[in-house]
């Protein structure tokens, strides 16, 4: 939802990252969003959240248009669990999410440990461990930690550095990655 032209190089790679895999994907600047205009461009995001018993699986993205209906979905089922608090998840992180889903050639969904943030959870998630950071990008919108099943951590981790779209951080003793689309970096075991 953010437009940045300093970002176009993260985004340039997130395109990379979609050709490679099953879903051709446009750019997501504007000036370039129809680039593969006609070419079958859908993206997809499937995930469950064990907190709350929902599911999601829905194409947010066509032929270089966000879906306004699925937009609102994914934000409401990406919300604080523990407040209910909802906030804008910003697309870009759903789209490395996306990308790094289809490098793993799976069609099980994510489960999402963590989407937005509210400050108070941030607070007492702080309280409680020295991994969560002041200001943590699940209070912007902009992260998640998700888990896999069928792949290990670091096939996860692997994937999503392969995106060149963000932070990823691999938290192997509790079993998640996180993904957020702030600057390309990474940490974690």
């Amino acid at each position: 939802m953010t437009e940045s032209s300093s970002l176009s190089m993260t985004r340039r790679a997130l395109l990379g990252a979609f050709a490679a895999t099953t879903v051709v994907a446009a750019p997501t600047f504007s000036n370039a969003a129809g680039f593969l205009k006609g070419a079958g461009d859908i993206r997809r995001i499937r995930m469950t959240a064990p907190r709350t018993g929902e599911t999601l699986d829905t194409i947010y993205w066509i032929e270089g248009e966000y879906i306004r209906d699925a937009v609102k979905e994914i934000t409401y089922f990406m919300r604080d669990w523990r407040t209910d608090g909802v906030h804008d998840i910003d697309l870009r992180t759903v789209d490395i999410m996306t990308a790094a889903h289809n490098m793993m050639d799976v069609t099980e969904p994510y489960m999402l440990i963590s989407g937005y943030r509210s400050p108070e959870t941030n607070a007492m998630l702080r309280s409680r461990s020295s991994g969560v950071a002041k200001n943590s990008r699940h209070l912007k919108g902009q992260a998640a930690d998700l888990r896999l099943g069928s792949r290990s951590v670091n096939q996860m981790y692997r994937a999503a550095m392969a995106c060149h779209g963000g932070g990823v951080g691999r938290y192997t003793s509790s079993n998640f990655v996180h993904m957020d689309c702030g600057p390309v970096r990474s940490w974690g075991s």
